[in-house]
Order: C-alpha cells, then sequence, then structure tokens
C-alpha cells in the first residue's frame, strides 16, 4: 500500500464494533482489510487518526442505517470526505423466473 496519497476506507458500521479495510485508488489499487473497532467516537477517531497520518487524504465509505448516521457525524466533525452506500435487495414479484433474458 502507499503511505501517502488518498485512500477508501470502508467501515462496515454495527452498534458494538465497526469492521474496517482500506483499498487505494484505481482498478488496480490494494484492498486490505485493517480489522475490527470498537465503535465507541474515541475508538473511531484514534482509527482515523492513525489512517490519516500513514495515508494522507481519506475518503470514508460507510453503511447508511441506524448506526451509520453517528459515524457520519463524528467523520464530517474530523474533516474527513464521507460516502454512505445503501445495499438493497433484489426485488422479483412473486413468481418471476431468475433469468434477465
Amino acid at each position: 500500500m502507499t503511505e501517502t496519497g488518498t485512500v477508501f476506507v470502508g467501515i462496515d458500521a454495527a452498534k458494538a464494533k465497526h469492521a474496517v479495510a482500506v483499498a487505494e485508488p484505481g482498478r488496480s489499487g490494494e484492498v486490505r482489510y485493517i480489522g475490527e473497532t470498537d465503535a465507541a467516537a474515541d475508538a473511531v477517531r484514534k482509527l482515523l487518526t492513525r489512517l490519516a497520518a500513514k495515508y494522507g487524504k481519506l475518503h470514508i465509505c460507510y453503511e447508511a442505517g441506524p448506526t451509520g448516521y453517528g459515524l457520519y457525524r463524528q467523520v464530517i466533525s474530523l474533516s474527513h470526505d464521507t460516502k454512505k452506500s445503501k445495499f438493497r435487495p433484489a426485488v422479483r414479484k412473486a413468481g418471476a423466473s431468475k433469468s434477465t433474458g
């Protein structure tokens, strides 16, 4: 991984712990799972401060939802860019075929 520049930090937000991964930009950028961190505000601040010192600019991507709102406010207060994602399951009408063709 590059030691300075811009990286994307993916956070799977949960009530007790957040799972964290870091990805370099571009198609050939390396993706690395960092691990889990406590969801407490102080633990998240320490993690993001440590990652910013190592990699430079952070783009934070997180899951929208009840646990994501507090995370969003904290990330904004630390002056990092954020992107939220909302995963929606594919919906089919009852009896519809699984094929797309």
